[in-house]
């Protein structure tokens, strides 16, 4: 009888697919029908979870097991969240998602999850469900931190570096949740609906090119998609990824609530509902009925069965001194340094050594990383902005808290008061509870979608009267996502997106600010002047829980509309300016190579992003204007010139055809170089394919 070790071995002897599929079913004939049945499910015990929680304040405080068959030798795989961090015990805690997107790097994006990997596997996991790549389409997604923007390409871009980076550590990589997840507090009740051709050019391709890329899981969401359930969507799940896209792996419920029905999800394509076995302890009842047959058993188990016979092997060993290591804290530095955003900057920036600083706000002294949800990670230490200030700035001075006559007390000797103002884990984040709503959004550990898009009152008033006082204003904004900052912006000599920066964020904030790094983010989305530019969010008692998500959003969006954004989607400043120059296109066959020259103007060294975007020329179906379809980030030093040479993939400038249901080459396109998404029509040039 054949058991896992010798699968294996045999499998490495000779690595085919043929291979394969033979050592997965000498393994299911030698299983139970109550083995096979046990490999479905996760299998973490509530007295357990309630114990994780009580004493370690995290539900994935160790792996969560799922599967498994204990006599034939087969491992549960164990499943670690994310994506700031490691979701379990104590662990780095990264600047989350959307900080990190601002870098536009994804061969740093690489090393991030590299290192994530590495802390799963020294604390005995091997598999990592932290790759959401679900798309922003309005910032007030409570969960719009753990993504990685509003545009596909970006969102594919960095999803392929972290599913590779983890699976050459031999950890599982889980994009999720699919598909069209993007509402937090109706996650359990909304039905999206979107035409096909709006999902497989917006809201998909990000998906598949992490399946392409070897993904060897995926996560179902919670949602409807067009009326049905993404855990019992057989479109979703068999007809788009496995029939269409090839994929491999196994499918995985989002947790607890993700499974309604276990027939429906079993014929659906669904292999294993998490975290517990609930719908799925009918399946027995389900085979004696009929009403499912071994069919459905067999092919979870297979797909269940094959990745765990190609990744067990390819698991590297860590000890603990990998986690919160100083490589990784100083990493997490490095990419908190490289993605905060410079939005605004009268020149008060950077800070000349010596400066009397003074920090208030809410989140001076505070630490405040991020959702209280299942993304949270707790790390041993946090360097709040004061912390990280003073370490700089001897004589600065703190005061947390937003009353006006106080702060003014606190900052009297200063000549620049840092304003920390925005969001936390009360305002935005995972609901914490099925529907949370309610005039006080502060309320502790709720979380939930943003009710509103602009700073409290209390802040607004606080960074007006600095201002009145005749302070110097420097704005630190906390925030997954977007904040308007056109009530406060003519208060400001200058704002920075801080986003939640994770545990060295003080070091890097303080580090920026002060001159010794050059702020080099770029914004990941668009940041309006008005909450009505961006489409439509449906709240708690907008009934039906019903809404469409259409075509255009974001930078597209404004584009088509002519709507000007207050910040563009890539945007962002820097001590230093650039110039890019010398637009040239060079046909390669399969991809355009898109070369400019880019001159680094100033007298400080810096970093700038390169951004290409690519717009169809005359054809008979709608298109946006212009799309990201590359990038590339530059280092230069004083008044020196690089050439940036970025190669676009003619697949990857195709549309979908909804009358032929086919993937189309247009004839003609324009290419439009840039620094943002608005100056990118400054530079720009037609294409004949």
């Amino acid at each position: 009888m054949m058991n896992f070790q010798e699968a294996i071995r045999e499998y490495q002897a000779n690595p085919t697919k043929e291979n394969l599929h033979r050592q997965t079913e000498g393994l299911l004939s030698a299983m139970t029908l109550k083995e096979r049945i046990h490999m479905l499910s996760g299998h973490t015990l509530w007295v357990t979870q309630k114990h994780m929680i009580k004493e370690h304040r995290t539900y994935n405080y160790e792996g969560l097991p799922m599967g498994g068959c204990q006599r034939l030798g087969v491992p549960p795989a164990k499943f670690s969240d994310g994506p700031r961090g490691v979701v379990m015990a104590n662990s780095t805690c990264f600047p989350v998602s959307m900080c990190r997107a601002s870098a536009f790097d994804d061969e740093l994006e690489f090393r991030v999850a590299q290192a994530m990997a590495r802390e799963i596997r020294a604390q005995g996991a091997n598999y990592f469900a932290g790759i959401c790549i679900n798309l922003v389409r309005n910032p007030r997604w409570g969960r719009a931190q753990e993504s990685f923007g509003e545009d596909p390409f970006l969102l594919g871009k960095l999803g392929v570096a972290q599913t590779r980076a983890v699976q050459a550590e031999g950890v599982t990589a889980c994009p999720k949740h699919f598909a069209c997840n993007s509402i937090e507090d109706l996650r359990f009740l909304v039905n999206v609906t979107a035409e096909e051709r709006t999902l497989r050019e917006v809201y998909l391709p990000h998906f598949k090119k992490c399946i392409d890329a070897g993904a060897l899981s995926i996560m179902a969401a919670y949602n409807r998609l067009n009326e049905i359930w993404c855990c019992e969507n057989k479109w979703l799940l068999t007809d788009v990824l496995r029939n269409e896209w090839g994929f491999e792996g196994y499918v995985i419920s989002d947790f607890v609530f993700g499974v309604h029905d276990a027939e429906r999800s079993l014929r659906a394509g669904l292999d294993i509902e998490m975290m517990f076995t609930m719908k799925f302890a009918k399946i027995n009842s389900l085979l004696k009925k009929g009403l499912i047959n071994s069919v459905h058993i067999d092919r979870a188990v297979r797909n269940i069965l094959g990745v765990l016979i190609r990744m067990v092997p390819l698991e590297k060993s860590y000890d603990l001194s990998v986690v919160v290591s100083k490589e990784h804290t100083d990493l997490a530095r490095e990419v908190a340094e490289k993605g905060i955003v410079l939005l605004k900057n009268n020149g008060v920036l950077p800070l000349a050594k010596g400066t009397k600083v003074a920090v208030v706000g809410d989140y001076a002294d505070v630490v405040n990383v991020g959702d209280n949800g299942s993304s949270k990670v707790y790390s041993p230490y946090t360097i709040t902005h004061y912390q990280g200030i003073k370490a700089l700035f001897p004589d600065a001075v703190a005061y947390t808290g937003t009353p006006l006559l106080e702060a003014l007390e606190a900052a009297k000797d200063a000549e620049v008061v840092i304003v920390t103002a925005g969001s936390n884990s009360a305002w935005e984040g995972e609901a914490l509870r099925p529907i949370r709503y309610s005039e006080d959004c502060k309320t502790p550990g709720v979380g939930g979608d943003r009710m509103s898009l602009r700073l409290a009152p209390e802040e607004i008033a606080l960074i007006q009267g600095l201002h009145k006082a005749g302070k110097k204003v420097v704005v630190a904004l906390f925030s997954g996502c977007a904040i308007l900052t056109s009530d406060f912006s003519p208060f400001a000599d200058a704002i920075l997106l801080n986003y939640y920066s994770g545990l060295e964020g003080g070091n890097a904030f303080a580090n920026l600010v002060s001159g010794k790094v050059n702020p080099s983010g770029k914004l990941p989305f668009s940041i309006a002047n008005e909450e009505k530019d961006y489409p439509d969010f449906l709240e708690v008692g907008q009934k039906p829980y019903e809404i469409e998500y259409g075509y255009y959003h974001g930078y597209t969006l404004f584009d088509k509309r002519n709507i000007r954004p207050e910040y563009p989607f890539g945007f962002g400043l820097s001590y230093t300016s650039f110039a890019i120059r010398h637009l040239q296109i060079t046909d390669q066959g399969d991809s355009l190579r898109i070369s400019v020259e880019v001159t680094n103007q100033g007298q400080v060294g810096g970093a700038d992003v390169v951004q290409v975007y690519v717009g169809s020329n005359g054809a008979s179906e709608d298109r946006p204007l212009k799309l990201l379809k590359g990038f590339q980030r530059l280092e230069l030093a004083p008044q020196t010139t690089q050439t940036a040479s970025i190669d676009i993939l003619k697949e990857d400038m195709k549309f979908f055809d909804s009358g032929t249901h086919r993937w189309v080459i247009d004839q003609s396109y324009t290419i439009f170089v840039g620094d943002d998404s608005k100056n990118a029509m400054n530079l720009k040039q037609t294409i004949e394919l």
